[in-house]
């Protein structure tokens, strides 16, 4: 083979291969097309950091309604949270409970119902008394003697005055007693055969629980109705330390994001489950959205003072740890997690007594979802 023809052949296989190598886009059929990419992440966005800070920017903290605040150093009230329940006012709240055993009837306006108001005096319902057949009986027959005693008394009666002229005026007044005497016994025998009780409400108010019902039957002293004035509720907290009674100064109740504040009316001077009850008043009608008996957060500020720095509740936060943490704001756009010491105040801010120093700012509005960046 001569030289020329093989150059020829090489350079062939070179340009094959350059061919081979070179990058041709692929079609997949139809059906099988995997889309655009996506896009690439941008880095602008809120993002939690190696150190555990998180970077927010400035767009994002008004998306999401950051606000800040600066604390400073105080003294504040030492506070203890007791566990409550809200109780009726003895002097405007009482309970309905049936003298005699016997059956349910309705008043002139039927059985009231629960919420219903009522005034004091008025007649809720009314109680047959039940009595034995032999009972009755007897008490039948006391009736028929009474009736034909008080018969002959009255013709008696009726004979003397005739012989008035005749006949001595004291027997003419004995006989009279004697009437009117055989009169009440009648009325007293024949009140207790055929009258009811009247179950009457004992202040105004609404009715707070009701267990009556048409026909049923009740035993002496059973519960019937419980009437209260929402206006004048009270609290009751349980304190485990007696020396608390002594050393109040104010207290608050949490309702809900609201609180309420209290004023101290006394404590009691025996124990109830090894705990001393501490009772408290509310101004204006604050607690009429309350039920009694609701369970309820009492927050007991004393006359003794700590040094911190005052953070509203919402401003703390738990970590993974599940300890309690806020978040300072350490730079324009940056939050840093800091692990706190607090104490309770009056259910609407804590005190911070480690962790924190005077002119940090720390995140309000907005702190919990700062916390939830990841």
């Amino acid at each position: 083979m001569n030289r020329p023809r093989l150059l020829t052949l090489a350079a062939c296989q070179v340009i094959s291969a350059v061919l081979l190598s070179a990058t041709v886009p692929a079609w997949a059929d139809a059906g099988h097309d995997h889309g655009d990419a996506a896009p690439a992440v941008s880095g602008d966005g809120p993002k939690r950091l190696p150190d555990g800070s998180v970077f927010m920017p400035k767009p994002a903290q008004r998306q999401i309604g950051v606000r800040t605040l600066v604390v400073a150093d105080a003294e504040l009230p030492r506070s203890l949270e007791l566990v409550g329940k809200v109780v009726m006012d003895p002097n405007a709240g009482g309970k309905v409970q049936a003298l005699v055993a016997g059956r349910l009837e309705a008043g002139a306006r039927g059985l009231p119902s629960v919420g219903q108001a009522v005034k004091k005096g008025e007649v809720l319902a009314y109680v047959l008394p039940s009595s034995g057949a032999i009972e009755r009986s007897n008490q039948a027959s006391t009736l028929a003697e009474l009736r034909a005693a008080r018969s002959l008394a009255e013709k008696r009666v009726a004979r003397l005055q005739e012989l008035s002229d005749t006949v001595p005026r004291k027997d003419i007044e004995a006989a009279q007693s004697e009437l009117v005497s055989l009169t009440e016994r009648l009325a007293a025998v024949g009140g207790g055969l055929n009258n009811r009780d009247a179950l009457v409400a004992p202040v105004s108010g609404v009715i707070a629980s009701s267990n009556a019902v048409a026909g049923q039957v009740v035993d002496a002293r059973e519960l019937v109705f419980e009437v209260v004035d929402p206006t004048r509720l009270r609290i009751e907290a349980l304190a485990y330390d007696a020396e608390v009674a002594s050393n109040v100064e104010g207290a608050t109740v949490a309702l809900g994001a609201d609180t309420v504040a209290l004023t101290f009316i006394g404590a009691a001077r025996s124990l109830r489950e090894q705990a001393l009850p501490i009772l408290f008043r509310a101004e204006g009608q604050a607690l009429s959205k309350l039920a009694v008996g609701q369970p309820v957060k009492v927050y007991v500020q004393t006359a003794t003072r700590i040094k911190g720095l005052r953070v509203p509740a919402q401003a703390l936060l738990r970590n993974p740890a599940n300890q309690p943490v806020v978040w300072v704001k350490t730079a324009p756009e940056r939050f840093e997690p800091r692990t706190v010491t607090v104490e309770p105040l009056d259910g609407a801010s804590f005190a911070v007594t480690s962790g924190l120093n005077a002119g940090d700012r720390i995140a309000t509005h907005g702190a919990s979802l700062i916390n939830q960046i990841r």
